[in-house]
């Protein structure tokens, strides 16, 4: 880790697996790639963090979207909590996604997450998205620290209603 705040977290994105033993950029993906918005990975990918450092460093990165094989269930989560829609589809359909981007790199995707669809090459391709997901980021409630605030009556009586929460503590 480079960084103890998200705000350049960006730059150090796979920053290791970007360069050669020299320090020197190689042919990585997002090298390749650079200032693509829609990331396309393999299976279980996010594995290995538990943090939302993962997620933040890619959305500071430029991506808006990830599609992938699976994704690790806590990366997914955070995923949602910054509106970034994650979608999954077999590895055969990823292996096609990823081979027309390499042959293709300016032709562009579109993710439609109300269709749980994404185009390209004049087609529509079914993904799948969690349904929680869906409905977060369709219904604008992904950042759960909105929601709480545009609710904060309910939020202050139900606090204030609970036994267990000392007059001290409730939410006035």
């Amino acid at each position: 880790m480079k960084e103890v705040t998200f705000d350049n977290m960006g730059e150090y994105v796979f920053y290791d697996a970007r360069r050669d033993a020299d320090g020197n950029l190689n042919d990585h993906p997002l090298n390749e790639y650079k200032g693509a918005s829609i990331l396309v990975v393999n299976k279980n990918f996010g594995c290995g963090s538990s943090r939302e450092h993962a997620p933040q460093g890619l959305m500071r990165w430029g991506i808006r979207g990830v599609i992938g094989e699976s994704f690790a269930e806590i990366f997914r989560d955070n995923c949602k909590s910054l509106g970034m829609p994650a979608l999954t589809a077999d590895q055969e359909t990823i292996q096609q996604l990823q081979s027309f981007i390499e042959h293709h790199p300016d032709a562009g995707l579109e993710i439609d997450v109300a269709r749980s669809t994404v185009h390209y090459d004049g087609a529509d391709v079914e993904m799948h998205i969690d349904p929680a997901m869906q409905e977060a980021l369709l219904e604008g409630i992904w950042d759960t620290t909105a929601v709480m605030y545009s609710n904060m009556d309910q939020v202050q009586s139900v606090a204030n209603s609970l036994p267990y929460v000392k007059d001290e503590w409730q939410v006035r």
